[in-house]
């Protein structure tokens, strides 16, 4: 049996392992082992399941409403030289026509 840490918000020693997750059935807190499990986290992928690096070409693959804009990004707008960052909106990129831009990566994919 593998030794799991005590819950970091309560202290219980019965804490469960769920997936990647550790979970305290007491409190109900829910945190992830750091270490192995920090690289993954750090892996953004495309629609398709690509792995995705900075300065990667991307293509748009839904029309997209930008809010502030009569305009939207229009299906395979191509996006050059992304770079990644953490958020929500965890691509930064610079799109020719448009300006400077914030996309999710479920609605690229990659060139």
């Amino acid at each position: 049996m593998m030794d799991l840490p005590n819950c970091p918000k309560c202290n219980s020693e019965y804490t469960y392992e769920d997936g990647s997750l550790l979970i305290c059935p007491e409190c109900s807190h829910e945190w992830t082992l750091e270490g192995e499990n920090s690289e993954e986290k750090k892996i953004i992928k495309d629609a398709n399941g690509n792995a995705l690096n900075d300065g990667d070409s991307v293509s748009i693959i839904k029309d997209l409403k930008v809010k502030g804009s009569s305009s939207a990004l229009k299906i395979g707008t191509k996006v050059k030289n992304i770079r990644l960052v953490d958020g929500d909106h965890n691509i930064d990129c610079q799109i020719e026509g448009f300006g400077a831009m914030k996309l999710k990566s479920e609605f690229v994919k990659k060139i």
